[in-house]
């Protein structure tokens, strides 16, 4: 069995920054690839950062230049850093992950519970 365990969200003003974290926690899997998605009140689950684990990017246009995904592929674990923080931010950020159980004929989808993040003045 395979949990996604975050960290890291909080209250920071306009401006700031925040790093969250996310690490896969479990026995006998693989981690494809790993990212970041956000919900504000009433809207949709919309992607924020993915990294592949060959190191590939891709991140949401409003994010870009602002936001930095990494992992470290050793220790299951990927990593959002996001500076100049804006309101628009302020969401529940859910990591994500594709992972492949030994046992298991396919990769599945996994969620972590998610994070708030509260941008505010």
């Amino acid at each position: 069995q395979v949990q996604l365990v975050e960290s890291g969200g909080g209250l920071v003003q306009p401006g700031g920054s925040l790093r969250l974290s996310c690490s896969a926690v479990g026995n006998s899997f693989r981690v494809n690839n790993m990212g970041w998605y956000r919900q504000a009140p009433g809207k949709e689950r919309t992607l924020v950062a993915q990294i592949t684990s060959g190191g590939s990017t891709n991140y949401a246009d409003s994010v870009k230049g602002r936001f930095t995904i990494s992992s470290d592929n050793a220790k299951n674990t990927v990593y959002l850093q996001m500076n100049n923080l804006k309101q628009e931010d302020t969401a529940v950020y859910y990591c994500n992950a594709v992972i492949k159980l030994t046992h298991w004929p396919r990769p599945l989808d996994y969620w972590g519970q998610g994070t708030q993040v509260t941008v505010s003045s």
